[in-house]
Formats: structure tokens, sequence, C-alpha cells
């Protein structure tokens, strides 16, 4: 056994620290050391349970309820009910599927704006319910609720808000979507992954928070993830639906053979428990007082990030930051993609976002509890790295590569023509012997001036690569 440890603790040493507060995405942490031994314990004691049926299990449905009862009290809905899912994603998927088979429309749709987090595209390819996609403001990065109306067709049976965006960090215009949807018999989805935790117990410490949850009218289903800033371990996340009613089309059941009735709530059947538990037990521990002090720390931490980045010679903040996220980017002497490089040489994560229609590329950076200690050390990070990346300049794309990547289509391309892609992009290496390159500045630039499309075949091709046996 000692062994097994060993060999797991000797590949970690290249994984991303999860705790400490220097990774600004992909992970939350309180900084309570207590809270995340609970969160632990609660784990391995739930490892073997299985939430496929809550009537062998009769725990983890006391739990389920509890969680979903807290969520629907901070939301403002007192008739909410809700569902323990692995993540945000499968409670975007579930809220698609649900409003799709709540009515019988032929070629469904859904209004979404450019900002609505990729988990709807790929809800839309999953289930046939066609996106709509609605423009921002490129000021506020906020749909304008007349063009969202407009968008709403008979066909609609869902139209999405997000509180907040995910690469803005801004809060849509909820009541008025909402209202849209309402008018025209649509549900409304709001995605709070990010927010439906941390903004209620900002509002409960008196801080002015824009209307999002199930105090608006129209609002008919909210997701909210714990394992975002109820820092539980992954992957636990709520799906809450506003009454029962509209809950009803989520679940699946078949008796169409000869084994017992397949009955599921999720996306998943077998289900383990030990994320449920884990998440019961953090709450539970933090309690009200506790998520009120790290939600309001989190919250003034990434307020002073942003007053003191927009300070810094080259950077913009793009929106006031609505709850922990900060979007910046880089005026032409540097490039977002090597001040991310140069922040990873100084210790710390921050994710670049590739641009997006007239948008041009930015960082996101993403302020948990942990971090809040640290902001002097960030922000010195920071000023470090834009002016190494201003001193090395922007990385240069060949005007040659750039108007071949504009020019491929990928649906015609065989695999010796990604592996060539590949190589090309800096990653043919990385996908037969697993190792990143040091620096992903040039990867990134060139991915930048790629077509979506071939951005993203382009990185299937490579996980694809990466993830087989050696």
């Amino acid at each position: 056994m000692t062994d097994v440890l060993t060999r797991l603790r000797a590949l970690q040493e290249g994984d991303l620290p999860t705790h400490g507060g220097s990774t600004l995405a992909y992970v939350y942490d309180s900084g309570l050391a207590e809270a995340d031994e609970i969160g632990r314990a609660a784990l391995a004691q739930y490892g073997a349970t299985n939430g496929l049926d809550p009537t062998v299990f009769p725990s983890l449905r006391t739990l389920e309820n509890e969680l979903v009862g807290w969520a629907r009290r901070l939301l403002n809905g007192p008739s909410a009910v809700g569902t323990v899912t692995s993540g945000g994603t499968e409670s975007v998927l579930l809220a698609v599927q649900a409003a799709r088979d709540a009515v019988a429309v032929s070629s469904p749709n859904m209004v979404i704006p450019s900002t609505a987090h990729a988990a709807f595209h790929k809800a839309a390819h999953y289930f046939g319910v066609r996106a709509i996609v609605v423009d921002v403001d490129p000021l506020t990065f906020t749909p304008r609720p007349a063009d969202v109306a407009a968008a709403i067709d008979d066909k609609t049976v869902l139209v999405v808000a997000s509180a907040p965006s995910y690469a803005h960090g801004v809060i849509d215009p909820i009541p008025e979507i909402a209202a849209a949807a309402a008018s025209r018999g649509a549900r409304c989805h709001v995605d709070a992954c990010i927010g439906g935790w941390i903004l209620p117990y900002l509002r409960l410490d008196g801080l002015a928070v824009p209307a999002f949850d199930f105090a608006v009218p129209g609002v008919t289903s909210i997701s909210v993830d714990l394992h975002k800033y109820a820092y539980t371990p992954k992957g636990a996340s709520i799906l809450l639906h506003r009454d029962p009613a509209l809950r009803r089309p989520q679940y699946f059941a078949s008796a169409a053979w000869p084994g017992y009735t397949m009955l599921n709530s999720t996306m998943q059947s077998t289900k383990s428990g030990a994320p449920l538990a884990a998440a019961w037990a953090v709450i539970n521990h933090i309690g009200d007082e506790g998520y009120t002090r790290l939600a309001r720390a989190a919250h003034d931490a990434t307020l002073s990030l942003a007053a003191r980045a927009a300070e810094l010679d080259g950077l913009t903040v793009l929106a006031p930051p609505a709850t922990t996220l900060v979007a910046l980017r880089s005026d032409a002497r540097a490039d977002v993609f090597t001040i991310a490089d140069e922040m990873a040489a100084l210790g710390w994560f921050v994710q670049p976002q590739l641009s997006f229609g007239a948008q041009p590329p930015s960082l996101h950076l993403t302020v948990s509890a942990a971090t809040a200690p640290r902001l002097d050390d960030l922000v010195t990070a920071l000023t470090t790295a834009t002016q190494a990346a201003q001193k090395s300049g922007p990385v240069q794309v060949s005007p040659d590569l750039a108007a071949a990547a504009v020019a491929l289509d990928p649906s015609t391309l065989d695999d010796a023509a990604f592996d060539g892609l590949l190589s090309i992009a800096g990653l043919g290496d990385t996908a037969s012997s697993g190792t990143l390159p040091t620096r992903m500045a040039p990867v990134n630039a060139l991915l930048d001036v790629a077509p979506p499309p071939l951005r993203e075949a382009l990185l299937i091709a490579f996980l694809d690569r990466l993830m087989r046996p050696t």
C-alpha cells in the first residue's frame, strides 16, 4: 500500500496546487484546513455507496434533501425542489433536457447569450435543442433584453441568463430576460454555478446584489455548484426547479427490459454518494456564518485586485466584477498568453481566454477565499509578469500560417494532417510524450488566429493523442 500511495504522490508533483490560493481557475480553496479534512473523511466514509436507488441508501436521500433545502433557502425558492448532480455541466444539461421534454415541440430551440457557458452548446449537441445565440453589448458584456425577447419564437423551450458569466464575471439583466421568457411561455434558466452560493451570502452581509434567483418572476430553474464557492470536494452541483412539476420531465424511467426498472434523476445511473456526503459535511461544518465571512473575503479581494490591476501600465479590466471573477486585457505591447506564462513561472496559474468574435484575448482570474491573504503577492506577480511580457513583446504568428489556418476546413483533414498541424502548433511531442511545453504562449497564439471550428478540431485531435495508453 505504501508503494502505491508513494507513486500517487510522485505523480501529483506535476499537478497544479489545489490549495494555497495560487491556482486562479479550476479549483476553489476556502483556506480552512479543518473543512478540507472533514470533506476528505466524508469522501472515504461514503466511497462505496451508490445513489442509484435512494431506498437502498436512505442516508443519501436525507443528505441530498437537506442540501437542496439549504440551497432553496439561499435562493428564495420556498417551493423549489432539486437534484444534486456531478457538476455544473450536468446541471445545465439536465435543465435543457427537462425544458425540451416538458413540451411537445418539433425542432425546439433555446435562446442563449454569446457569453453563456459552453455547456449549453454541449446540451444543444446532445439533445437536439438548437442554440439561438444573442450577441452581448460590447461594453457591458451582457445581452440586451430587447435582443433576447426578439430571438424568442414559438419553438423556444428555454431562455438562459448567467449570474455571473464565466468569461467576464458580470451578471445578466435577469428580471428582464425572465419576463421575456415568461411572456412567451418559455422556461428561464439562471446559470448561477459560480455565483449561486456566494451572492446570497454577500446579500446577507448587506451588499446590494442584483436580482437573480427565484425571487425574480419567470425564473424557473437555477444551477449552483457546491464545489465552487461552497468549497466542497469535486464534484457536486445542484439543479433547482421552482416547483416539482417543472422538475418532473428531468427524470428518466425505463421498464423496457427484463431487469430492474431503471429510474434516474441525473445523467448517471450508478452515482457515488461520496461527493454528496462530502458536500453535506463541509457545508454543515462551515455554516452560514462561515460562508458569510468567506464570501466577503473573496469578494473584497476581487474588488481590490480589479482596482489595482486597472492601475498597472498596459492592463485593462474588462468589466467591474460582480462576484469573484476578473477579466483582464493587455495593450499591444504584450499578449495575455505571454503574461500567463510569466505568471506560471512565478507560481501563479491564470487562465488565458482566446479571442471571440470582435473580442480580443483576455486573462481570467478566479479569486477564492484562500487567495485573499496573498493579494499583495498576486499583484506583485502580475506586475512583474506584465512587464516581462512587454519586454519580450507579443508572440508573432506568421501571416502565411495565419492565412492558412483561416482557409483550412477541419472536416477535410485526416489523422496525418492533424499530426502535422499539432507539430506546427508545438503540441506534436506533447501528444506522444504527455509532457506539455514549458511555455504555452506560442501554442495559444496560433490557436487564437485559427477559426473556432479549427481550434476545436485541433484540441480534439490533441486530446485523442494525449489520452492513449503508454
